[in-house]
């Protein structure tokens, strides 16, 4: 898959304010005597960000849609996205939820992407 093959999440609301940011830091340490330890990155992209996002008071269509898209690329299938701050990243959705009532809300936590594409 290339990166022209990508999909870009394009939901027909814009996401509802309050996204939380929360990075992913992986990092590598050895432990060594009296409490010392020497830590380092873990790899070139070793900072991920995970976004919880939410879309709140949509109607049915609205909804299916974007729970549409989140089966369709099932859990693994990276696409673009640009949160709030308009950078556009690669990101992919494991974690998704869809609270059906009058009106629905879908929750969602996508995590960015650095895979082969």
């Amino acid at each position: 898959m290339s990166q022209d093959d990508l999909d870009t999440f394009a939901p027909p609301v814009p996401q509802s304010p309050g996204t939380k940011m929360t990075p992913e830091v992986k990092t590598l340490e050895a432990p060594f005597g009296d409490g010392y330890t020497q830590g380092s990155p873990d790899g070139i992209n070793n900072i991920r960000q995970v976004a919880a996002l939410n879309w709140a008071a949509l109607l049915d269509a609205d909804a299916d849609t974007i729970m549409n898209f989140f089966v369709a690329h099932k859990g693994t299938i990276p696409f673009y996205y640009a949160l709030r701050d308009g950078v556009t990243r690669k990101w992919t959705c494991k974690e998704f939820s869809r609270v059906s009532d009058t009106p629905n809300t879908i929750t969602a936590t996508f995590r960015e992407y650095f895979g082969a594409t």
